[in-house]
């Protein structure tokens, strides 16, 4: 067989605890690491193409890419040694520039790096314990200078340069904000820190010399040369159960966890463990991001904001807010936006921003997007698509469809497609998954849960369950090559299932340890497993029993397969026989084409697989691809369901949308005409306004000429007045001039004086403060000698009693502990204490040496001051000789501006007038503007009281049918009664009736005329309880009293007493009338909506037949203007207009006139009202008509209320 060699082809997964994990390499291609590789990664053509890291690597720690996109830089841990390795990006493919891996100092790992502005020099940060700060020329691999940072194993987080200097540097971490500058070979604190020390765990460069920070307790400082101008907190939108500490949410997610020799110990764990102490509810700021207008920050879990600078001065406020949004695939939905982001990057034209997070996502939003939600967040979309955030378990593969299967203890499954590089399907689980295998047909998988063992479908848009088996934390299952077959691994026991009737066939029991891995042959025949007993085994699948087996105690298999023929079976175990494939999986396509593999760090790799000439594998027949997938019948259901409600809406909505445009249309087109009349008039009137304008400025012309004429002699005179005094005004000015020279010269002595004197006094004061802080800096030294005299001296002692102490180390040795430890402890509080004077010292020794720079620097600006007066002498003299300039040019202005003034006085007088017909015009337009309001304003306000009318119509229907069927009940109750009644006379004994025929048949009417009485009484009484109908309490009283007046306990008896036989009679009828009454009920209903939907029709129809009547009262009005303007012409009848007519003589034109006239909207809105009353009353008359049929009887005292008292009952009702 030829080697073969696997080239990577694709990658889903990212690697978030990565420093600095994602940058823009140009507009379109992004950079991020993902397993030992870093991919680029073109947004909109969807490539990617990889720049491999380092042999034998043990995980990426740190990315940095250089200012000029040339050169990436990498930090690893390779074979348990730090290295750089810089990568030269505008290669292809990417090459290896330099690698640093020889260091003179001791280092375990580089957590945190930055190229300089010109990309020459890199800085790179140490982890702790060493915390050193190391500036490299890298293409010479030379270190410039070396800085510890931190000697308390405080973590550092970030280290940067300044975006237009080489040698300047800022580092933060735990209570640490450095400033540092490269000054000969070394590197020199420039800042010193005021305040709390915070925990500060991001920064970004906004200016030369701005740096804008960010803390554990959501707070962002600028700070400006060291010096902190602006402090801003984040306040935390939502609850507090949102914005839990990220600690919390990692004991939430105890199963998430990478092994420290596979990935590196991240800065976001740090962060972690350092802001522990901090409050829950606070937002840290794990990212910040500069751009022209501000920058952007981590404002805590699943937030980012945007802050602008403010124009009047040099702080940031506030300006959008973008989120997360929540995943609907999830399982727990609000758990999406509780992820941290850890890196923000803008594209170089800063229309993007994309962000990584500490679930292994990618983020994205366009600036303009957030430009547009103004007031509400905007939210971010995914860059590619949602991405593994735990380790991968399982790895499965089909044969008629190009997908891979995996599951991960992010309790998720996903289906992705490797032909298309994209997530097919998605779903989010309550339980952690340990295993999958993928059906060779592609619509179905076996997944292996902690709970049980599910067997799904793989729907269109949806992964559904249809069977479940009691296996629980099933690490290994697998489909059959043929599909009809599965097994899954429970412990030590081999389930085999069918997935005809899903039912288990053979249990496989051999093994005394775990399982890790089965695999089928060819033709499905047997079974190879392997596991943690050393044990091989081949199983008969049609016996259920072992055929070989290879039992090595020592070893422990991890993985096995068998060759194509299954005559060889190769097995991986713990003795690296073959080669250890640790904390992942590998897996081939069927057709060998393609090389799948997965690990712990949540990335999945596809390879592309080729031969030694680099030539693609031969599939042995090519077969397409399956393109069919599963759907239930209830979703096609639903959805042919909901595409026809929609077709119907869209139809329904284009009839309203046709009908209010043609009312619109209509309404236009009349107030079209009506402005067009109006204006017509206007015109005619402004015509005439002219005609009188015209003559009232021939008028005015004559006017303005003459005084014109007398205006020119008045100026004459003014100018040669004005000559007269300019000349006297001359000479003043020169003798002023004089004046001012000898002033000059006088005060130019007197500074050059006090100069002199200000020399001598500066010179005196400065040699008398250097002798003063020479002998306090004497005094100070002699105090630090005198104090390291004793320190010595202390110790020799301390030495000399710690000899005596060994003599008498039997006796006493607890007390002695005690004394020599208080006196150690105040050794080092002094010592503690001299050290901090001599840093005060140092810094006044500073500080005076500052005094002495703002004292030469006075001198330098008196001498500056000197100059500027000599200037401003030289000034006066040019000033001089302006303003003569000056005189003469005002007098050539004087004459301009008389003629200006002239010219401005003509406009002025023009403009008036057009002012004044401006105003004219105005409040006409007013005037005619508010009675069109004003009809608006009534037409809106009767349209909301017809709405109101309909509601209550609608309302008193309803509650007119339910009186119905209460009415209804009570008649029958009451005919029942009646007949009770009518039977009592005839219960009365024998005798007494046959005594008298005159004697019955007075008693007989006597008792019809007292039964006559009691049952108006009972209607009256009844008709009244009947007016309480709305309010439940009283009408409840009111049939209480009716029942104790006209119940009595005789009767009460008396009815107990009746036949059984009687009672069922009248349940019997009772339940044939209330079907019959609910038959009844449905005809109404249905005979309603009928006459609904012809209302309808008749009135779609009214409405067309209006709109064709005021057409044609519209022509007939026009062609009887016509003729009329044709019989003016023609001089047969005087020329009066038809307004005029009908105006002076109504009587007689009224009926040539109606039909012309135009119906206004609310003639309109009273004929439609008119035509929907003569509707009701049409169909109560149908009702009444069908309450005459037969088993229908009337009620008594009831009746619907009449049209023209609707609107009294209505009211009656609500109040």
């Amino acid at each position: 067989m030829s080697a073969v060699v696997a080239q990577t082809l694709h990658v889903f997964g990212l690697r978030s605890h990565v420093a600095n994990n994602i940058f823009y390499f140009d507009e379109q291609i992004i950079i991020f690491p993902s397993g030992n590789h870093c991919v680029k990664y073109n947004v909109d053509q969807k490539w990617q193409k990889f720049i491999p890291g380092s042999d034998k690597s043990q995980g990426m720690l740190a990315l940095s890419i250089s200012p000029n996109r040339r050169y990436l830089a990498i930090s690893e841990t390779v074979q348990e040694k730090p290295a750089i390795t810089i990568y030269e990006l505008s290669s292809i493919p990417c090459r290896k520039r330099k690698v640093l891996n020889n260091f003179d100092f001791q280092v375990q790992k580089f957590i945190s790096m930055a190229f300089s502005p010109d990309s020459k020099y890199l800085l790179a940060q140490t982890s702790p314990p060493e915390s050193n700060l190391v500036y490299w020329l890298w293409e010479k691999q030379k270190v410039m200078a070396i800085v510890r940072i931190d000697t308390q194993n405080n973590p550092v987080y970030q280290v940067s340069f300044s975006p237009q200097d080489n040698t300047q540097v800022c580092v933060t971490g735990n209570g640490m904000f450095k400033l540092l500058r490269f000054t000969e070979g070394t590197l020199k604190q420039t800042n010193f820190q005021r305040g709390e020390p915070q925990n500060y765990l991001a920064h970004t460069w906004v200016a030369d010399d701005k740096i804008v920070v960010g803390t554990d307790t959501g707070k962002l400082f600028l700070f400006e040369s060291g010096d902190q101008r602006w402090e801003t907190s984040i306040m935390v939108k939502e609850p507090t159960h949102d914005s839990k500490s990220l600690d919390v949410i990692q004991e939430s997610e105890s199963l998430i966890e990478f092994p420290p020799v596979s990935s590196p110990l991240p800065s976001y764990e740090q962060m972690v463990a350092t802001s522990s102490h901090s409050q829950l509810s606070m937002p840290q700021v794990f990212a910040i991001a500069a751009y022209s207008k501000g920058f952007a920050c981590s404002a805590g879990p699943g937030r980012v904001l945007l802050f602008e600078k403010m124009e009047e001065k040099d702080f940031y406020r506030e300006s959008r807010e973008i989120r997360i949004p929540v995943d609907p695939q999830s399982n727990d939905p609000s758990q999406s936006d509780k992820q941290d982001v850890l890196c923000l990057c803008f594209s170089p034209s800063e229309e993007t921003l994309v962000a990584s997070t500490s679930k292994n996502q990618l983020y994205s939003i366009t600036m303009s997007l957030t430009e547009i939600s103004k007031g509400e967040p905007a939210h971010f979309e995914y860059l590619m698509y949602p991405l593994h955030s735990a380790p991968i378990t399982g790895l499965a593969t089909c044969i008629r469809k190009p997908l891979i299967a995996t599951c991960s203890l992010d309790r998720s499954i996903r289906i992705w497609n490797y032909e298309t590089n994209t997530l097919e399907l998605f779903k989010e689980y309550q339980e952690e998954a340990y295993s999958i295998s993928l059906h060779p047909s592609g619509h179905f998988i076996v997944v292996g849960f902690a709970d049980k063992l599910r067997l799904m479908n793989l729907l269109i848009d949806d992964i559904r369950s249809f069977k479940e088996y009691s296996i629980r934390g099933c690490r290994e299952c697998s489909f059959s090559n043929g599909g009809h077959l599965f097994a899954a691994v429970n412990g030590n026991v081999i389930h085999v299932y069918t997935t005809t009737n899903l039912e288990n066939i053979s249990s496989l029991k051999g093994h005394t340890g775990k399982i890790r891995s089965i695999v089928w042959n060819a033709d499905d025949s047997k079974l190879i497993s392997g596991g943690t007993d050393g044990a091989v085994y081949e199983w008969n699948l049609s016996t259920g029993k072992r055929e070989t087996e290879c039992v090595l105690k020592s070893c422990s298999y991890n993985c096995v397969t068998v060759s194509p023929d299954a005559k060889i079976i190769f097995a991986v175990g713990s003795d690296h026989t073959l080669k250890e494939i640790a904390d992942s999986s590998m897996l081939l396509t069927f057709d060998d084409q393609f090389l799948l593999t997965a690990a712990e760090d949540g990335c999945l790799f596809t390879w592309k697989v080729f031969d030694k000439d680099g030539r693609g594998i031969k599939r042995e027949r090519e077969v397409g691809f399956a393109e069919e997938v599963l759907v239930t019948k209830t979703d096609m259901e639903e959805k042919a369901q909901v595409m026809l409600e929609l077709k119907t809406r869209v139809e329904e909505l284009k009839m309203e949308n046709e009908y209010q445009l043609r009312l619109k249309d209509m309404n236009y087109s009349e107030k079209i005409k009506e402005l067009t009349d109006k204006f017509i008039q206007e015109m005619e009137s402004l015509k005439t306004k002219n005609q009188v304008l015209r003559t009232e400025k021939e008028k005015q012309d004559v006017y303005h000429r003459e005084h014109i004429e007398d205006l020119l002699d008045k100026q004459s005179r003014e100018l040669q007045d004005l000559e007269c005094c300019n000349n006297q005004k001359l000479l003043l000015e020169y003798e002023k001039y004089q004046e001012l020279q000898l002033k000059s010269q006088r005060m130019q002595e007197e500074y050059e004086k006090q100069l002199r004197d200000n020399d001598e006094t500066k010179s005196q004061a400065l040699e008398e403060l250097t002798e003063f802080y020479e002998a306090k800096l004497q005094e100070k030294t002699t105090l630090l000698e005198e104090a390291q005299e004793d320190v010595r001296q202390q110790l020799r002692e301390f030495e000399e009693t710690k000899k005596q102490i060994e003599e008498d180390e039997d006796r006493e040795i607890q007390d002695i502990k005690t004394k020599y430890e208080k006196k150690l402890r105040d050794e080092k509080e002094s010592n503690l204490r001299l050290k901090g004077e001599t840093g005060i010292m140092r810094k006044k020794f500073s500080s005076l040496q500052k005094e002495i720079e703002e004292r030469t620097n006075d001198i330098e600006t008196l001498k500056g001051e000197q100059v500027k007066l000599q200037g401003v002498i030289k000034s006066l003299e040019k000033d001089i000789q302006g303003l003569k300039r000056e005189i003469q040019e005002r007098d050539e202005t004087i004459q301009d501006k008389e003629k200006r003034i002239y010219d401005l006085k003509k406009k002025n007088q023009e403009l008036g007038k057009f002012k004044f017909v401006l105003d004219y015009k105005i409040k006409e337009l007013k005037k005619q503007i508010e009675p069109r309001e004003n009809e608006i304003r009534v037409m809106k306000e009767q349209i909301q009281e017809m709405e109101a009318e309909l509601e209550n119509f609608h309302k008193q229907n309803t509650q007119l049918e339910l009186n119905i069927t209460e009415l209804w009940q009570k008649l029958r109750a009451t005919d029942q009664e009646m007949r009770r009644e009518r039977q009592k006379p005839c219960l009365l004994s024998g005798p007494c009736r046959f005594t008298s025929l005159n004697s019955s048949e007075t008693i007989k009417s006597l008792w019809e005329r007292d039964l006559e009485a009691l049952v108006k009484r009972f209607k009256t009484d009844l008709h009244n309880c009947v007016a309480y109908i709305q309010e439940p309490r009283l009408l409840k009283e009111k049939i209480r009293g009716l029942f104790e007046k006209y119940v009595q306990r005789a009767d009460m008896v008396e009815i107990a007493g009746l036949n059984t036989d009687l009672q069922q009679e009248y349940a019997r009828q009772r339940e044939h009338l209330e079907r019959n009454l609910a038959t009844l009920k449905k005809k109404v209903v249905k005979e309603g909506e009928l006459h609904r939907t012809d209302y309808v029709r008749i009135m779609q129809e009214n409405v067309s037949l209006l709109k064709e009547m005021n057409e044609l009262r519209r022509e007939l009005k026009f062609t009887r203007s016509q003729v009329y303007d044709l019989e003016a012409a023609l001089k047969l009848t005087k020329k009066v207009r038809p307004q005029e007519v009908s105006e002076t003589e109504p009587s007689r034109d009224m009926l040539s006139t109606a039909p012309t006239a135009r119906l206004n909207q609310q003639e309109e809105t009273g004929r439609i009202i008119e035509m929907q009353r003569l509707e009701i009353q049409r169909l109560r008359d149908q009702i009444q008509e069908q309450e005459q049929i037969t088993g229908f009887h009337t009620l008594a005292g009831v009746r619907l209320p009449s049209l023209s008292n609707s609107e009294v009952d209505l009211e009656v009702k609500t109040n």
